[in-house]
């Protein structure tokens, strides 16, 4: 290997660097049929990567960290006090016990223990607290160098806090010193964890304490078959009976000799604690990779689901749209008051009448027609504004509604709903506001575009005697029944009159290809605005789903980091076979290395 190629350690901790980055970046905040369970199942992975897999990969010499953990009222404590001969960790006498984890090192192991290495969330101190949040850091000659002992709260605690911190606590072991007794052996959630270790390959060792001399044999049997048949048969079996402690709190210390010698000769044999590391290592980078699988499945689940509901706005919001659209194009805003104060302006009775019956009159003839005043085209802007107005937030409202009964037919979109600052079934409240400011914009856009174009003919009769402001309304009307600037309503009836008069109005002054294109211009720029502001409505629904921080490439970015995690595991597994052996006999190495350990374990197996 050259000087600047890696290793085999470093490329898996830049593996398991970047499965940390593509876990965290799986969001799963949609309320979906198991996404409870992967988020625990999420944030598990990522805290053992950040508490254990990651810093003892960084740290692989550093001392074997056997973790003390187990039902209430166990004797965990006490049990630490006696290994240690001193005593480091108080019992629980109230339950449930609030305090900071233990952990005892050997002097010379101190540096193994800082802040920026195993249970790194974990502030360091030394001096006895109830801080949950913080590791007490004990340091005694009488646990032997390259083993540390931490005392852990309850599995079974009736205070969560306890529980999670017991479960955070064991996923960053490399040992489980796993404690029950003869009154609680038997119970759920302490085998929970038990299976837990089991399928991660953890290295556990169990101790049945408090056990009465006349009951040892057996529940030690029935222990037993339990551990077997729960893939832990190869699991060290110590049993702790019952005994008188002394003022210390301790133990007899030959009530736990047996336990205290197969520590030690686990710290003083380099090769079976590196076994016990490797095992427990290898098993949970193992469980991890196929874990992360199932959490990518979940988030797919989740992008589709907000891909859905954002289907679901989206196509709410276009429907107005389209809506507005027709509405604006097919002669549905030239009646009531704008087709009233349309007639006003350019005079009704004979005109009308006539045009509805003879629709090609000679342009001259209509132009010759028109009465309207400034004032009476003003009414007419007015009358427009309105129309338009209630138009569009008729429209914004119904959307709003679809919108949030679409997303109402599922629980995801029902959860989003609820914690929305907002109703978002209902328009915003400033939509009138916006609506209000964007017709009036409009308006004054037409105005513009007629001034422009009529630059060159402000000095002609024709244009005199419309005005901007007469011109410009005719110009809306023709806008309200034309698509592409040709007229799209019948040629007949009133409002269908109204309109190819307007146009003939335009014509007279601009020319006919002039016309079309005003019109064509004018609808574009409603048609914009009108947008915008359905496009701000639709935004209060896609705004939640932004926040949720999904992204679509997170899934396949969590399975290819699985996979570049896999890669580098069976590369080096084929390039050291016998680590497959360390890996499958961690277990029997950290128990048959001392015969205390496998004594009580084999006698317990013989017992059953």
């Amino acid at each position: 290997m050259t000087p600047t190629e890696p290793t085999g350690d470093s490329r898996m901790l830049t593996a398991l660097v970047r499965l940390r980055s593509a876990l965290q970046a799986a969001a799963l905040p949609l309320d979906l049929p198991g996404a409870e369970e992967q988020r625990a199942a999420r944030q598990e992975m990522v805290d053992q990567l950040e508490d254990y897999v990651i810093p003892r990969l960084m740290t692989i010499d550093a001392p074997l960290l056997a973790v003390v953990g187990g039902s209430t009222g166990a004797g965990k404590s006490t049990l630490v006090n006696s290994l240690v001969g001193t005593r480091v960790t108080t019992p629980g006498v109230l339950r449930p016990t609030t305090r900071s984890p233990v952990l005892v090192h050997h002097p010379e192991d101190a540096e193994w223990f800082g802040q920026d290495r195993l249970l790194p969330d974990l502030e360091r101190v030394r001096h006895s607290t109830n801080d949950p949040d913080a590791l007490q850091l004990v340091s005694s000659e009488t646990v032997p160098q390259g083993l540390a002992i931490l005392d852990a709260p309850d599995v079974d605690s009736v205070e969560e806090r306890n529980r999670l911190l017991a479960a955070q606590l064991l996923a960053a072991a490399d040992l489980w010193l796993f404690v029950t007794s003869a009154a609680r052996y038997a119970d759920q959630v302490p085998w929970g964890f038990l299976k837990q270790a089991a399928e991660r390959s953890t290295a556990v060792a169990v101790v049945l304490d408090r056990t009465p001399d006349d009951a040892i044999e057996t529940v030690a049997s029935h222990l037993a078959r339990m551990l077997a048949s729960r893939g832990l048969k190869d699991s060290p079996l110590f049993t702790v009976t019952e005994g008188k402690v002394d003022e210390e709190g301790l133990l007899p210390p030959q009530h736990v000799a047996d336990i205290r010698g197969w520590l030690e000769s686990l710290a003083a044999d380099a090769d079976a604690r590196a076994a016990v590391v490797k095992q427990t290592l290898e098993g949970a980078i193992r469980t991890l990779t196929g874990r992360s699988f199932r959490v990518a499945t979940a988030a797919d689940e989740q992008v589709e689901a907000a891909r859905r509901l954002r289907e679901d706005a989206d196509r709410a919001y276009a429907e107005a749209a389209e809506r507005i659209r027709e509405a604006c194009a097919d002669g549905t805003l030239l009646r009531g008051e704008v087709l009233a104060r349309w007639q006003e302006f350019v005079g009704t009775g004979e005109l009308l009448k006539s045009l509805e019956n003879r629709v090609g009159w000679l342009r001259e003839r209509v132009v010759n027609a028109v009465k309207g005043k400034p004032q009476q085209a003003e009414q007419v802007t007015v009358a427009v504004e309105s129309g338009l107005q209630s138009l569009v937030i008729e429209h914004a409202e119904a959307a709003a509604e679809r919108a949030e009964a679409a997303w109402q037919q599922y629980a995801a979109g029902q959860a989003l709903l609820a914690g929305a600052d907002r109703d978002l079934g209902r328009a915003s409240r400033d939509l009138r506001r916006q609506v209000e400011r964007a017709v009036r914009e409009w308006q004054q856009e037409v105005l513009e575009m007629v001034r422009t174009e009529g630059a060159d003919k402000r000095t002609t009769a024709r244009f005199l005697a419309y005005g901007v402001n007469g011109l410009s309304v005719a110009l809306m009307v023709v806008v309200f029944a034309s698509t592409g600037g040709a007229l799209v309503v019948a040629e007949v009836g009133i409002a269908g009159g109204s309109a190819v008069l307007g146009q003939k109005l335009l014509e007279a002054v601009f020319g006919d290809q002039a016309v079309r294109s005003l019109a064509e211009r004018a609808r574009r720029a409603l048609d914009v605005r009108i947008t915008a502001i359905l496009d701000g409505e639709r935004a209060r629904y896609t705004a939640v789903l932004d926040g949720l921080g999904l992204a679509a490439d997170a899934p396949e970015q969590l399975r290819q980091a699985s996979r570049r995690v896999d890669d580098v595991r069976f590369a080096a597994s084929r390039t050291a076979s016998d680590a497959v052996g360390d890996s499958d006999g961690a277990g029997d190495g950290a128990g048959a290395d001392d015969g205390a350990g496998d004594g009580a374990g084999d006698d317990s197996s013989t017992e059953s």
